[in-house]
């Protein structure tokens, strides 16, 4: 298979991966938060080569991506006024809903559940491919499963070329990690996967918000889960990712005591003079969280390289998007995390 390139300029583009959608194919589509690895959500057919192009377990749900807001009435019922709320608010962006689905909406996409995310993103060519196909499209990262996720066109086709029909290139993406989940199933609203809209916003639009156990701990293989990103070790490059938390000082004595040839630092670059003989890799600015979303993947990947025996990373505190890179990290790391405070 060859797969197509398609700069998201040309005028061209959103209706030839339109016409891609909706003959059953695959298309990596751009967004705010990752690329993602998109198909006819409502083809079971379709939705079933992303799980394999991907590598992905089948309990993993998708996401459903729509054009336009007034849309999540096709694909969903029984909708709280708080959905619509939050839909106000934040789409088109990094936010998805999770909702019981309308029978429309295969088991294959849902994993077999009765609820189903979706989400509106704040990327014009993909809410104008969704519009021309007629469509809603389920689309996780495109990256093979497990793996860093994919920022750019170029990460797509490192993993993909040649397996997908086509990636749109829309440049790197704006917010870096992944969209936020929030499950308004239950009698109070839960936040299943922290991403470009913090905690906080998410408080001011529903004055109540549970954090489920995955956002923080890794949870049971056997679990049910009711979005991506829940379950499974997520992100990680090959090698073992230790985070180190406590101060700038007492975080480098120790990475610095411990570190041995073929190891690696992920770190602020603001920090790059502590590990000047450690091989340092920076992510972005602790100063501007923002750049460590951006950054995050695109570094994860280039630390993907079986030669690296172990990476030890440094991960931002506070919340907003810095809630979500730490989400990201912790999962990459499978939450193995050592305190240098408490260190000797």
């Amino acid at each position: 298979m060859k797969t197509l390139y398609l700069p998201a300029a040309d005028t061209q583009t959103a209706h030839t991966a339109a016409e891609i959608i909706k003959s059953g194919g695959l298309v990596a589509i751009p967004t705010e938060t990752v690329y993602g690895l998109g198909a006819n959500g409502l083809d079971e057919n379709a939705v079933l080569k992303i799980f394999e192009a991907k590598g992905r377990p089948q309990d993993n749900p998708l996401i459903l991506h729509i054009s336009d807001p007034a849309e999540i009435e096709r694909y969903c019922h029984h909708i709280p006024k708080a959905a619509f709320d939050l839909a106000e608010a934040f789409w088109p962006g990094p936010l998805t809903i999770v909702l019981p689905a309308k029978s429309i909406v295969p088991k294959r996409t849902t994993a077999g559940l009765t609820t189903v995310g979706i989400r509106c993103p704040d990327c014009t060519v993909t809410r104008e491919i969704i519009r021309l196909a007629g469509v809603p499209i389920a689309a996780p990262s495109a990256n093979i499963s497990g793996k860093p996720s994919t920022t750019t066109a170029q990460h797509v086709l490192h993993d993909h070329d040649g397996r997908i029909d086509a990636v749109v290139d829309g440049g790197p993406s704006r917010v870096g990690v992944e969209s936020t989940i929030v499950d308004l199933t239950e009698e109070r609203p839960r936040l299943l996967r922290p991403g470009g809209i913090g905690p906080e916003q998410l408080m001011e639009v529903l004055g109540d918000l549970i954090v489920d156990k995955a956002v923080t701990a890794q949870i049971d293989k056997d679990d049910v889960v009711k979005a991506p990103g829940m379950k499974y070790k997520h992100y990680a490059p090959q090698s073992e990712v230790v985070i180190v938390g406590g101060s700038r000082e007492k975080a480098a004595e120790y990475i610095r005591h411990h570190f041995e040839p073929g190891d690696r630092v992920l770190c602020f670059e603001e920090e790059l003079p502590l590990y000047e003989s450690c091989n340092p890799l920076s992510y972005g600015q602790e100063a501007d969280v923002s750049t460590l979303s951006a950054g995050l993947f695109a570094a994860l990947r280039e630390l993907d390289d079986p030669s690296i025996h172990q990476v030890y990373a440094r991960c931002p505190v506070g919340g907003g998007v810095a809630y979500a890179v730490q989400n990201r990290l912790k999962k990459a790391a499978a939450f193995h995390i050592i305190d240098a405070e408490e260190e000797e």
